[in-house]
């Protein structure tokens, strides 16, 4: 069985292992002092998981909160002037 869980130490001595072994499908869990730290995962792998899908309003259409009359209350507060940015001067 491959291991799965690996010290920073260790890690770092066998850097290429863990490339190869996540690179296969097995997320690699790295710790310090006892707690997890850092997950190695494949490229294809984190593509997969952090691929945007629907738009903004599709997200919004599907929302358990759409029809719950859910109102929201506003500031009424007037605008403000922004202040001027002073450039950087050396």
């Amino acid at each position: 069985m491959k291991k799965a869980v690996w010290s920073v130490a260790e890690a770092k001595a066998r850097f290429s292992e863990v490339i190869a072994r996540a690179s296969e499908g097995e997320p690699q869990t790295i710790t310090r002092n006892g707690r997890t730290a850092a997950v190695v995962v494949s490229a294809d792998e984190w593509e997969r998981k952090s691929r945007r899908t629907g738009s903004l309003a599709e997200f919004l259409a599907t929302s358990p909160l759409r029809g719950s009359e859910l109102t929201v209350e506003r500031a009424q507060d007037p605008a403000r002037d922004a202040a001027p940015v002073a450039p950087d001067v050396p």
